[in-house]
């Protein structure tokens, strides 16, 4: 990320927008693909959201201290709190590296993302707060109920899809407060709120089952639940150790099955989205479209999840799905997903042409 020239704690939208790009490969393709003024504040959202979930994976900074910065964070962007974000960033601030990458850069400046969210209108702050001051409370409990372990170490489906939920659910009725602030039906409303939570557990829980090496090696996260791990006769502490590699893949397919079973009303949620205030079917297509493309690699190479090689569509199939994506309806949605969850997608279109 390129330096700044704003003073401290003062809006600065253009730095927000270049600072997803660095934090969020993924997330910065639906920001770059949306139109105002739904782009800007979906980034500003976004980036209020990141903050807090670097404080959660963060594997040096101890529990306690941890929920600690997470709930002084949270009465900060709370508008009933008068907690000013000038307390966050000192709190934080014996906790931030050294040599600092982008993550840890866009905490450094949580003063300036305040500062800009600011500036957004006021019922666009009120469609955001609701939804990130639930995400931190969520990451604050699941701090506190793993603070003995060191990191966090799911015991359950449940506990996997509570996770999930407070991680990217939450995000989903970020995105849907937003989407339903127009003039758009009871009916159709009812179908995103229905739908919004099951969006974002899809991709959450992709990232859950690809990144296993990462997670463990990184953060010292395990997201894999003991329970299956355990079905499987592996402990979590080795879970990517190569002498359980074949076991511990039967759970990463166990967990983008269950990934899969969101596929459907996440695709309801796409059909359903107006596309007003600058929303475009475009933007949140990607992502959907990658995630049933992440699914098919894991499919067949779980394995790859427990090593450095990891599992992701390849760059050929990215801009593949980003150009078709371009032309996306909402009655070729099914179409393109099942083509894309059959074979990579650029090398469909390639046979195709």
């Amino acid at each position: 990320m390129s330096g700044r020239e704003h003073g401290p704690g003062e809006a600065d939208l253009e730095w927000c927008h270049e600072a997803v790009q660095g934090v969020s490969r993924t997330f910065a393709l639906t920001v770059d693909v949306l139109e105002e003024p739904m782009a800007s504040q979906i980034c500003v959202g976004y980036l209020l959201c990141r903050v807090a979930d670097t404080v959660e994976d963060a594997g040096h900074i101890p529990p306690d201290a941890q929920s600690d910065v997470l709930r002084t964070y949270r009465r900060a962007i709370d508008p009933d709190d008068e907690t000013d974000i000038g307390e966050f960033r000192e709190a934080v601030d014996e906790w931030l590296p050294a040599e600092r990458d982008d993550d840890w850069t866009v905490v450094a400046e949580a003063p300036t993302i305040a500062a800009t969210f600011a500036e957004l209108d006021p019922e666009a702050q009120a469609a955001i707060v609701p939804p990130v001051l639930e995400m931190v409370d969520g990451m604050a409990m699941f701090v506190d109920r793993h603070a003995t372990e060191g990191g966090l170490r799911i015991d359950d489906r449940d506990e996997l899809e509570q996770y999930c939920y407070y991680a990217a659910g939450t995000v989903g009725n970020l995105i849907t407060n937003l989407l339903t602030r127009g003039d758009i039906g009871e009916e159709r409303a009812r179908r995103l709120r229905e739908t919004a939570e099951e969006f974002g557990l899809l991709l959450q829980l992709v990232n859950v089952s690809k990144d296993v090496y990462d997670d463990y090696t990184e953060e010292n996260n395990v997201y894999l639940p003991a329970e299956w791990l355990e079905a499987e006769g592996v402990d979590q502490e080795r879970v990517v150790h190569p002498e359980n590699r074949e076991s511990s893949a039967r759970v990463v397919g166990r967990t983008a099955d269950y990934a899969r079973s969101f596929l459907d009303d996440a695709q309801a949620y796409l059909e359903t989205m107006p596309l007003s205030n600058g929303n475009t079917m475009e933007a949140w297509t990607v992502p959907y479209l990658l995630a049933v493309g992440t699914l098919r690699e894991l499919g067949s190479r779980p394995e790859d999840a427990l090593t450095e090689t990891g599992v992701k569509v390849s760059r050929q199939e990215v801009f593949a799905v980003m150009s078709a994506a371009s032309d996306v309806g909402r009655d070729s949605l099914a179409e393109l997903r099942q083509t894309i969850a059959r074979t990579p997608f650029h090398r469909a279109v390639g046979s195709a042409d």
